[in-house]
């Protein structure tokens, strides 16, 4: 796996969890934030976050930090945290269609070597359960464990014992 120091961060989901992170981690590293609400990104953009998470200062001083809701955007990536929201319905049930097409998009441009981490708050078991199988199934990648998280570029279908966190992806 590459040094951080290398790596080109994505932030998935520019909410009050994400923004802040994205700021922090684009005032050290390159960093694109990413929101599929247009307006969002433009506000970002001109330096009004409209959250009370973050001030204009701090969105200035992230020298570092990008904003888009263009996908192809985060192609040269290799580090992507998903800050979707997971609202519940009136029953208290999660509603996962924000992580689900948050994931679906990653796997999209996930390439082995890269790293996934899910900040949304979800069930336990969520992430293997509901969030891996969406990046095998659109990355062509397996899921495989090793000391680091990283995809990797090992070539034998894994058929180890899954461990919960954190997932790991391989090349088929």
């Amino acid at each position: 796996m590459q040094s951080l120091d290398n790596a080109k961060i994505a932030v998935i989901g520019l909410g009050y969890v994400g923004l802040p992170l994205a700021v922090e981690f684009g005032k050290q590293f390159d960093t694109v934030g990413f929101d599929i609400r247009s307006i969002r990104v433009e506000q970002l953009r001109s330096g009004v976050g409209h959250t009370q998470e973050t001030s204009a200062a701090e969105l200035a001083e992230a020298s570092r930090l990008s904003y888009t809701d263009d996908l192809q955007a985060l192609r040269d990536c290799t580090v992507f945290i998903v800050t979707v929201p997971t609202p519940i319905d009136s029953a208290k049930r999660p509603d996962l269609s924000p992580l689900i097409k948050a994931s679906e998009a990653i796997g999209s441009i996930l390439n082995p070597g890269d790293v996934v981490i899910y900040e949304s708050t979800v069930y336990p078991g969520c992430t293997e359960e509901v969030c891996v199988p969406i990046l095998e199934r659109i990355s062509g990648l397996n899921y495989a464990t090793s000391p680091a998280p990283a995809l990797t570029e090992h070539r034998t279908p894994n058929t180890e014992h899954r461990p919960p966190l954190p997932p790991l992806l391989t090349e088929n």
